[in-house]
């Protein structure tokens, strides 16, 4: 039996109406809004499956006691992840359930008339008394004139003028709450309707839209991948500028791909310039130039003499003097399969201490410096494999054929070119030439339709947001009655928004405004 101060246990019904105050308060939806902007921080930290997926892989391999732990948490797909999903619909739930009350007492308080005059003015914040020789009927009316011009709604008796205004303020803290729900479901619109993929395209590659022509492709969850809208390019010519001089030397100043597009397959062919700010938009898709590098063009030939990898091979840039580090993989080499692991300087220096480095991002001494692997290179199993990373597993490491008479290997063998130079590997397995480069670009292809939903909810919620700052709603009643043969007029105003800054002056201006028709008749 329970103890006659313990209070008496929620029913299931109570403890449920109590657990929907809770999260229809305005202070749980802050926390959630809150929340949710905190749970998009990762997204931009941890590299993402569906934008960057080589980044994520070789997260895994360089992390391999964090990757498993931040797979369990979502932190590689933020966006979809059960947590983000939960915050995101606790704060729409939220949102409608602190919605819907408010504008229903806001709906009562636009068709309800303004509060009847108080007995004693007095007592209000605000409050100024003066008497005058006019007739009090005729005061009433100038006021209610008055506030009329001053946009405040008016009910008038037979001794007072009652009066309010303000009534946007609250229009605008619910237009805020709306517009934050529209912005959620313009992204929940983007993420069901929409899709973001990626592709790497050497200069003179073509792309068509469709889902087998992406690096990387994330459809939203409701979207039909074979009716993507038609968008047919090429990429013709990548240029880029850089600074020669000053602190900032090495920086860009411009990227410029020109791509050659068509519509759809009848259209005729148009010409753009891609920039990095200025997207190519076609039937609400956006294609965005988001990155670029090298490719050396390199021709692997096997033990045989015949040729077991020809052509560009895409390297990814390390640091801002795109140091590349890139994989060419020779599958069909033969007596054995070759690898080969390392990077592209585009302007190669070489010190004792750092060893080699690139100080100049355009390709004007361009050097490769590469390892050299023999074995089974795991490509014949069937299983996907990531195209800028080398498994090592089934493969060793080519090494320096050792000093005669010595049972010893040598160092790792280390290949190093310039533009036309060819290397044989040790033991006869192969040889690798370096014919030259090529350019690349990394393009991004989105459509997000909810994103003009999302923007009219920004724009929604900034006006909303301004109204319920600036407008000011306020109550003012004026009395008038004779006393011993004069008209004692009373005005009184209430600030329902702050502390009342500045009514006391707006209540004796208008006090005055009021008396000020007589003064100008009596002189």
């Amino acid at each position: 039996m329970s103890s006659p101060t313990e209070a008496p246990a929620l029913s299931p019904v109570e403890l449920a109406r109590w657990a929907w105050r809770q999260l229809t308060s305005m202070r749980t939806a802050l926390l959630l809004l809150l929340l949710l902007a905190l749970g998009s921080v990762p997204g931009s930290v941890f590299p993402q499956e569906n934008i960057a997926p080589a980044d994520v892989t070789r997260f895994r391999e360089d992390h391999s006691t964090l990757a498993p732990i931040y797979d369990r948490l979502g932190l590689f797909d933020v966006y979809s992840s059960a947590w983000f999903s939960a915050i995101y619909l606790l704060l729409a739930v939220s949102l409608v359930g602190c919605i819907v009350p408010r504008t229903r007492v806001y709906w009562k308080a636009l068709r309800a008339r303004p509060p009847q005059t108080p007995r004693n003015l007095s007592r209000l914040p605000s409050y100024t008394r003066v008497e005058v020789d006019e007739d009090p009927h005729a005061v009433l009316l100038r006021a209610a004139e008055v506030l009329r011009k001053r946009r405040f709604r008016v009910t008038d008796t037979d001794d007072s003028v009652s009066s309010e205004k303000g009534y946007l303020r609250e229009a605008g803290n619910l237009v805020f709450h709306i517009s934050v729900l529209v912005v959620l479901a313009g992204f929940a619109v983007g993420q069901l309707l929409g899709y973001t993929g990626g592709r790497i395209l050497l200069v003179g590659e073509g792309f068509s839209n469709y889902p087998g022509q992406y690096d990387e492709f994330a459809p939203g969850r409701l979207l039909d991948a074979e009716e993507l809208a038609p968008l047919i390019f090429t990429v013709d010519d990548f240029r880029v500028d850089y600074l020669t001089a000053g602190p900032e030397i090495g920086q860009p100043k411009d990227f410029v791909a020109t791509l050659t597009y068509r519509e759809d397959r009848d259209a005729p062919e148009q010409l753009f310039d891609l920039k990095v700010n200025h997207p190519l938009t076609l039937d609400g898709v956006d294609v965005f130039l988001v990155g670029n590098g090298y490719a050396p063009i390199v021709t692997v030939r096997d033990g045989n003499g015949d040729i077991a990898s020809k052509g560009p091979v895409v390297f990814l840039p390390q640091d801002s003097s795109f140091e590349s580090f890139g994989v060419i993989k020779a599958s069909g080499a033969r007596p054995t399969q070759l690898g080969f692991e390392g990077e592209f300087y585009p302007t190669y220096q070489f010190t004792m201490e750092t060893g080699p480095y690139s100080t100049f991002p355009d390709a004007l001494d361009p050097r490769m410096s590469l390892l050299a692997y023999a074995g089974d290179l795991g490509m014949d199993t069937g299983e996907p494999q990531n195209v800028f990373l080398l498994s090592k597993k089934k493969v060793d490491l080519v090494m320096k054929q050792g000093k005669e008479g010595s049972s010893k290997p040598g160092d790792a063998f280390r290949i190093d070119l310039a533009p036309g130079e060819k290397k044989a590997l040790p033991g006869g397995l192969g040889s690798i030439q370096f014919d030259g480069w090529q350019r690349w670009v990394k393009l991004q292809i989105s459509d997000s339709p909810g994103e003009g939903i999302a923007l009219g909810g920004v724009i929604a919620a900034i006006l909303g947001l301004l109204c319920s700052l600036f407008i000011r709603p306020r109550r003012v009643w004026v009395r008038a009655r004779r006393e011993e043969g004069r008209t004692v007029v009373e005005v009184a105003g209430l600030d329902r928004s702050s502390a009342g800054e500045g009514l006391d002056d707006y209540v004796a201006a208008l006090a005055g405004e009021l008396t000020a028709p007589v003064a100008q008749e009596v002189q």
